[in-house]
């Protein structure tokens, strides 16, 4: 049974550091025991109180890591219902499947395919993490081939699909170096199947034929030592697919359903005639609220889409997505070229480097820490005002790069310029575009 905020907050070293991120420990405490907090965000608490304390910080859905290498990622692990709550923390990973017949030339071409699919969106590489190997004709040998060829030739992890054991062992002896995740444990080979992940510590996919029939299934194999577990209901019927992975949510958040508490793992792939309708079911599922989405293939026109939304929802709403405070060139200025100066909010400095980029004027690009606010945002907030903007002009460096000493500000933070006069002395401040579209005719018209 869990434990209450005033239980943990006696085992918690008391210290009210902050480091945890909250300003007491019994705020720690209570955060910990509404499934808000993960225990290892205190530093200070002993061994014993950690073992104590497992139950009541382990969030209500366990976190699963899948795959080694670039591409291992975690599902699951998630503590709230609706992101607006407090955030969505590891996003849905996208798969393509593959049959165990593929010939090998054919394989080696869509690898090639698959792995060139990475996307740049606002200083992040977007792709997709899985390959679902999927055994067709029993062949030990071919399944193991395809295995091996997947996990050694290129970056992407594995989901290992069979229901004969056998073929199972054979592509676990060949890939099991990239911790694939094996699916399917099922009432007729429970145990089997739990020996078998559990020797070979991987994680387990269950799947049954209702989210009721998952029940028993996981109690048995948490029962077996098997922590690292993704559930499948079984529905391959859209609606009912979706109402499972609602039920499954809520039971385990709002319930404390601990026996389907796991991250799910979707197919689109059997629930639609063609890639664009899989894309579309695919897309709900990242809404709501699959773990893992298993697609026939991937291609450029709806994997970036699905990408592109699971970053919009998988990110902390209360963070604002930020650069790095400093100076960047762009289009190799020198110590003539003019200098800009904007804030770190990663979205402004995108759009605001991209139409600096298209004048192809060289320029230099001054970066500012706003904790991540757009210019008006930031200027009303006092985290962009004119003697700071000022202050960090002059420590940024940016006199020994330049001959010149024109500083040009966002025409957003206009009202600025004579505090950044006032700090830079000898400096002429010109106020820049309003808008960014129009920084490639400011720039050429200089």
């Amino acid at each position: 049974m869990a434990l209450t905020g005033i239980q943990i907050f006696k085992l918690l070293p008391k210290t009210n550091c902050k480091e945890c991120g909250v300003p007491t420990c019994l705020a720690f405490a209570m955060n910990l025991a509404s499934g808000k907090a993960e225990l290892d965000s205190c530093p200070y608490v002993s061994d014993e109180a950690r073992a104590q304390l497992a139950e009541a910080s382990a969030p209500p859905i366990r976190p699963v890591a899948i795959g080694k290498g670039v591409r291992a990622a975690t599902t699951g692990g998630e503590t709230v219902q609706y992101r607006h709550e407090k955030t969505f923390y590891n996003a849905t990973l996208l798969a393509a499947r593959v049959g165990s017949d593929i010939a090998a030339a054919d394989l080696e071409t869509k690898l090639k395919i698959w792995n060139a699919f990475q996307f740049e969106r606002v200083g992040l590489n977007l792709r997709p993490e899985l390959v679902a190997l999927k055994d067709t004709n029993g062949d030990q040998e071919a399944f193991a081939q395809t295995a091996k060829k997947i996990a050694a030739t290129s970056e992407f992890n594995l989901v290992l699909m069979t229901d004969d054991i056998g073929v199972m062992k054979a592509g676990i002896e060949a890939c099991g170096f990239k911790r694939p995740l094996v699916y399917a444990a099922t009432e007729a080979n429970l145990e089997a199947y739990g020996a078998l992940a559990k020797d070979n510590n991987l994680p387990l996919a269950v799947r049954a034929e209702s989210v009721e029939g998952l029940i028993p299934l996981t109690e048995k194999l948490t029962e077996m030592g098997l922590k690292d577990l993704v559930i499948d209901p079984g529905s391959r019927d859209i609606k009912q697919a979706h109402q499972d992975l609602v039920i499954i949510r809520r039971a385990a958040l709002k319930n404390g359903n601990r026996a389907i508490g796991f991250p799910t793992i979707t197919f689109p792939c059997e629930m639609a005639s063609n890639l664009d309708m899989e894309s579309l079911i695919g897309g709900m599922f990242i809404a709501k609220y699959g773990g893992i989405v298993v697609l026939s293939d991937f291609a450029g026109e709806s994997l970036f889409p699905l990408m592109l939304e699971r970053l919009n929802i998988f990110t902390d709403p209360q963070r604002p997505m930020t650069v790095t405070e400093g100076i960047y060139e762009i289009n190799n200025p020198d110590e003539n070229s003019p200098v800009l100066v904007t804030t770190n909010f990663a979205l402004t400095y995108f759009i605001v480097s991209g139409e600096i980029e298209g004048s192809r004027v060289p320029t230099w690009l001054l970066i500012k820490d706003s904790e991540g606010l757009s210019v008006m945002t930031a200027w009303a907030a006092g985290k962009f005002a004119g003697d700071d903007v000022g202050v960090f002009v002059k420590k940024s460096g940016i006199s020994d790069k330049v001959k010149h000493q024109e500083l040009i500000i966002p025409g957003y933070a206009a009202a600025i310029a004579g505090d950044v006069e006032e700090e830079l002395p000898g400096w002429n401040i010109t106020v820049g575009p309003r808008e960014a579209a129009h920084i490639p005719g400011f720039l050429r018209a200089r």
